[in-house]
């Protein structure tokens, strides 16, 4: 019998998906969502610093919501188009880019 390996338990934030710890890429579950979210967003995959999923609690519907705001599309806490692009840049800047 050859021995599976189960795919790390994930978790969908405002379109965006992270492990159950809340990250982007984590050695403590073997995860890395940086590919899924880069091409979720139009992006060709890069070697990229991971971003952040700000603390966000389970509504009544099932749904994340930010903690400091209370929702479940906070532009503020879940603007990850915008910190993947601010990652990508900085890869590049540090000659980490694939493309």
């Amino acid at each position: 019998m050859s021995a599976e390996v189960a795919a790390p338990a994930t978790i969908e934030v405002a379109d965006a998906i992270f492990c159950t710890h809340f990250k982007e890429v984590c050695t403590d579950c073997s995860f890395d969502g940086r590919e899924d979210n880069d091409a979720f967003y139009g992006f060709d995959p890069t070697d990229r610093d991971p971003i952040d999923c700000p603390p966000a609690t389970l509504n009544k519907d099932g749904v994340y919501q930010c903690k400091k705001h209370g929702s479940t599309e906070c532009k503020q806490c879940y603007g990850w188009k915008k910190q993947i692009t601010r990652a990508r840049t900085a890869a590049k800047k540090a000659g980490k880019s694939r493309n």
